[in-house]
């Protein structure tokens, strides 16, 4: 049973490229096998900035949910789903949105930094204002402690605590939290009751934050604990009420360095991109006629690789001894610019080999994909009704 709980999703934006890959897929299928993972496909996440364009978005998703399958995204280790199928997460997101100041959702740094570079669109709506508290509530409703991100993300996941806080601060306090609290501490057992107990005082009278977190560490072991009773537990230890939402952490990922076929930043808006599963005979032809070096008119100039698109794709696929062989064969013009792409090619297409391979079932039989997403959803909206209870409860919604 993993301890953490890792939440990410990406919008839907049709067939992924090797950029997609190296930044973000690679960190997903190695996690999968560290962590309880769910991925999402955040399709409402693309109606904030394309509300305009909704006919391209289901076919997106899927063909980007063959992607991942395709680049090892295993649904026996992972639950994948799309965001719209659980309608949970809009939920969560109206019931927190009744306490989120309109400052601290102006003041997320890309709100501003988007609606400049899409300044052809008409992003004056409640929906791109709020999308980062819809993504707050994609974590939050899944006591998410794990969120993977490129630095330029640390603010959103900031903002989800700077939530999770205010929310706890507003309704964690029940009526009779301190007796419940002191219930669930003899469910410990005597002797864990007395470690926690001196445990507790020790950081509540002396602020050791290693006894808080010898604390939590006991809290964590304890699988017979009901939620409800774990987190009356944590909120006691630390002199607050009942922890209703977790607060997630920041997992830095490094920024993708694929570069394109250009030299600039793989992206699609450079039109300078390999897809995940882009057919052999294109993707040879896409390498073979990149640009090079532009001091090597002729095949007997020499040139640099450093000045060379080509040159920041051996860094990525070539070994030390071909990139060796290319500085030697390029500045004394020993070999030429199609005998230096040859090796980028071949590592390019042997990488993209088995993705082929492993996505060619899925195309032969579409069920497959939507069997993974229903099961996907389905356990998903587990997860999320659990928290959802919690919060009606804590907010006077909890009918019966």
């Amino acid at each position: 049973m993993f301890a953490d709980r890792v939440l990410s999703g990406m919008r839907p934006t049709g067939n992924l490229h090797l950029g997609h890959y190296h930044g973000v897929l690679k960190n997903w299928v190695e996690m999968q096998h560290e962590f309880e993972c769910l991925f999402f496909v955040a399709d409402w996440h693309a109606l904030t900035t394309h509300y305009d364009a909704p006919h391209t978005i289901e076919q997106n998703s899927w063909d980007m949910v063959v992607d991942w399958l395709a680049a090892g995204v295993d649904p026996s280790r992972a639950t994948l789903f799309i965001q719209s199928r659980v309608p949970e997460h809009a939920e969560l997101h109206l019931l927190l949105s009744m306490i989120t100041p309109l400052g601290w959702l102006e003041r997320v740094p890309t709100y501003k930094d988007q609606q400049e570079k899409l300044s052809e669109k008409d992003l004056s709506t409640y929906g791109f204002l709020g999308y980062p508290l819809l993504q707050s509530a994609d974590i939050l409703i899944y006591r998410a402690n794990k969120v993977p991100v490129g630095e330029d993300q640390v603010p959103h996941i900031e903002f989800t605590r700077e939530i999770a806080r205010r929310f706890n601060h507003i309704y964690g306090r029940e009526p009779d939290f301190e007796e419940k609290a002191e219930a669930a501490v003899k469910k410990l057992g005597s002797k864990k009751a007395r470690l926690y107990a001196q445990l507790r005082i020790r950081f509540q009278e002396q602020g050791d934050e290693d006894a808080l977190e010898s604390a939590k560490s006991l809290l964590d072991e304890q699988q017979s604990l009901s939620y409800g009773d774990r987190e009356r537990l944590f909120g006691y230890l630390e002199g607050t009420g009942k922890m209703i939402l977790s607060e997630p952490e920041a997992m830095l990922t490094a920024a993708s360095k694929m570069p394109g076929l250009d030299g600039q930043k793989m992206s699609k808006s450079y039109d300078n991109t390999i897809s995940l599963r882009e057919d052999e005979a294109s993707v040879t032809r896409k390498i073979r006629t990149m640009p090079t070096d532009p001091a090597r008119v002729r095949r007997s100039d020499p040139g640099n690789p450093e000045k060379c698109p080509v040159w920041p794709l051996h860094i990525v696929y070539s070994g030390e001894d071909t990139r060796q062989w290319v500085q030697r064969g390029c500045k004394s013009a020993g070999i030429g610019c199609l005998e230096c792409k040859q090796p980028v090619i071949t590592a390019v297409l042997e990488e993209q080999r088995p993705m082929r391979e492993r996505a060619q079932q899925y195309l032969d039989d579409p069920t497959l994909v939507r069997s993974i997403i229903a099961d996907g959803c389905e356990k998903a909206r587990k997860l999320a009704s659990v928290t959802m209870r919690d919060v009606r409860e804590a907010m006077g919604l909890g009918y019966s």
